[in-house]
């Protein structure tokens, strides 16, 4: 671990190699004038964090609890105070006083398995070129039937309202909402009595499966129009006007985001400059002069709720919560004083990507977050929650540290800085247990000593994948989610014919030849087959071997089960090939009549399974 300086931008950092990169005096004076200063210090604290029950000493006041009342505090925590968000008033000030658990929501008894799944690639005889959730429903309730207790999805964050969609569901508009391209049209009330209108808008929809390429734009212009035939007819419900005043405010605003980007051209830093800010009064007048347009854009929320909920009735769903957010999308708005303006998150050069990533999505400003009482961090966490078994946090790591890159520069100019990990685990297990939903973290990669230790007293389960691990599956950690492969790697198909190094070639990428074999030696030594095995034989062999883990999770990516040889995403590429966009090749009603994906599932049983919550 290398220091950190002013406003937490670390000096240097080590590479997967073991050499030191030292941070250069431009990079920092970027990452300085990004997070707000030229000289000095990062801002004194406004947040303090306590465990329920420790007795921490903190400073005399009155303590206004956010269930109502107060306390008088001389200088410890008193032990009655409840778990959640208070008001500690005092000479220091008026601050935010998180009383938190300290650890995750983690089931004594939770020991599962489930299938690892991109919800919009699901297909029924219903969907209109995109798996929606009651395609997800019915997909849950077949793994049900196979014995599943989870199942494990892409985020369903919400992506702007125009055209030209970004496929990638980690680049997203908003993670405090969800995508209208996932409401079931036929599944929302009054849509019966739409007739005709309605069933030429569904067979044009239908029409969209012939092909595998999904085409989000046309899927989002003939929903879009769909819903707006139905909202034409009237919404009058009671449930979502009880909606509408839960969500309150934060709802009203993204609605309002959603006009706003549907009436101009380009993104918001393009918009009128009364526009630019949320809180503006040129916004509030705007809402006000187009509130039937906001109330539709809520209102597809509120649908996707509702959905949402009947989907995750058959096993639990574990939701991932992408690292970043869209620096032009609704949560970059929304929340525009909380993320360092003119940088994006990425990962440094390394062994497996001589140029380093650059992933193109906005961070929080670490001091800012804070002084915001982390407001956008949990609303966020809230909404990932909401309705869940579970929760996937990608890059995990980024709770300690975030590699930033200064606008205009590439990730060879970029340098770490740090976040404040200990509040921010303190938060995420407070909204845990309110969920009552567990946490995995997503710590592939590089990390730092000391930070897996720290997740496991946390109760945050690590995510352990055969294709990295250097010992058998039976050696692996209990507190963990364990799998063979994920999105961005090769599926055992593809790994095995070859086709997934081929596929790096034809686009002009240099595949790690090392690895690959690496990984093919691994697979076979674990499966226990030869290398002259047909790839069926492997694919059931390598989940019989993960089978013998003992981590609480199992997971089977269904592309493996369908013998699927594409990856999902091919990271480093963006024109060179269709990343996120292929849905998968047989209808949800096939597939429980495909042999493989049953055998793969009979290897992952592990005795009686509850639904996973």
């Amino acid at each position: 671990m290398t220091s950190a300086g002013p406003w937490g931008i670390d000096d240097g950092y080590y590479d997967t190699a073991g050499d030191y990169h030292p941070t250069s005096k431009e990079t920092a004076a970027a990452l300085r004038r990004a997070l707000g200063g030229q000289e000095g210090q990062a801002s004194g604290s406004c947040i303090l964090t306590a465990r329920r029950g420790s007795g921490a000493r903190i400073p005399p006041g009155e303590l206004w609890l956010e269930q109502g009342g107060s306390l008088a505090v001389a200088d410890s925590l008193p032990a009655e105070v409840p778990l959640g968000y208070h008001r500690l008033v005092g000479d220091g000030g008026d601050r935010l006083l998180v009383v938190s658990p300290g650890r995750c929501y983690l089931p004594a008894d939770l020991r599962t398995w489930g299938w690892a799944i991109q919800a919009y690639a699901l297909r029924s005889a219903t969907s209109w070129g995109f798996g929606d959730l009651e395609d997800l429903a019915a997909f849950t309730a077949g793994a049900r039937r196979q014995g599943a207790g989870i199942t494990m999805i892409n985020p369903l964050h919400a992506a702007p309202c125009k055209p030209r969609q970004q496929p990638s569901p980690y680049s997203p508009s908003s993670r405090c909402w969800r995508n209208p391209l996932y409401i079931a049209v036929h599944e929302v009330p009054g849509a019966g009595a739409c007739g005709a209108r309605l069933e030429e808008l569904a067979a044009a929809g239908r029409a969209l499966n012939s092909t595998r390429l999904i085409d989000r734009d046309a899927v989002l212009d003939l929903k879009r129009r769909a819903l707006e035939l139905i909202w034409e007819r009237g919404v009058n419900d009671e449930a979502f006007d009880a909606y509408r005043r839960r969500e309150g405010k934060l709802l009203e605003s993204f609605a309002t985001f959603m006009s706003l980007d549907e009436a101009h051209e380009g993104p918001p830093r393009t918009w009128p400059v009364a526009y630019r800010h949320p809180g503006s009064s040129s916004v509030a007048r705007w809402r006000d002069a187009h509130a039937e347009r906001v109330r539709f854009f809520a209102w597809e929320q509120w649908l996707l709720e509702q959905q949402l909920e009947r989907a995750s009735e058959h096993t639990g769903l574990l939701h991932d919560l992408a690292i970043g957010v869209d620096p032009d999308g609704a949560d970059a708005w929304l929340f525009k004083d909380s993320f360092a303006a003119g940088v994006t998150v990425g990962a440094p050069p390394d062994a497996f990507n001589a140029e380093g990533q650059d992933w193109g999505v906005a961070a929080f400003n670490p001091e800012a977050l804070r002084a915001a009482g982390y407001e956008p961090f949990i609303r966020s966490l809230r909404a990932a929650l909401r309705g869940s078994g579970g929760l996937r946090i990608d890059h995990v790591m980024g709770l300690w540290r975030l590699f930033l890159i200064p606008a205009g520069g590439t990730p060879r100019d970029g340098a770490y800085v740090r976040y404040p990990a200990p509040e921010l685990l303190d938060v995420l297990a407070l909204e845990s247990q309110r969920a009552g939903a567990y946490v995995v973290g997503e710590d592939l990669g590089t990390v730092e000593p000391g930070v897996r230790e720290e997740l496991a007293r946390r109760h945050v389960m690590s995510y352990r994948l055969l294709w990295f691990e250097d010992t058998p599956p039976a050696e692996y950690p209990e507190l963990a989610l364990a799998a063979l492969t994920n999105h961005d790697l090769p599926t055992v198909a593809g790994l095995w014919s070859g086709a997934d190094v081929n596929a790096q070639r034809s686009m002009g990428l240099a595949p790690d030849e090392g690895f690959v074999e690496a990984v093919r030696t691994r697979l076979i030594e674990r499966a226990g087959v030869s290398s002259e095995a047909q790839v069926t034989e492997v694919i059931g062999a390598a989940y019989r071997a993960l089978a013998g883990a003992p981590s609480r999770i199992l997971s089977a990516q269904l592309e493996d089960a369908l013998g699927i040889e594409e990856r999902v995403n091919q990271p480093g590429t963006s024109t060179e090939r269709a990343n996120w966009s292929s849905a998968l090749p047989m209808t949800i009603e096939d597939m429980a009549r495909t042999p493989l994906v049953n055998e793969v599932a009979a290897a992952l049983q592990r005795g009686p399974q509850r639904k996973a919550r």
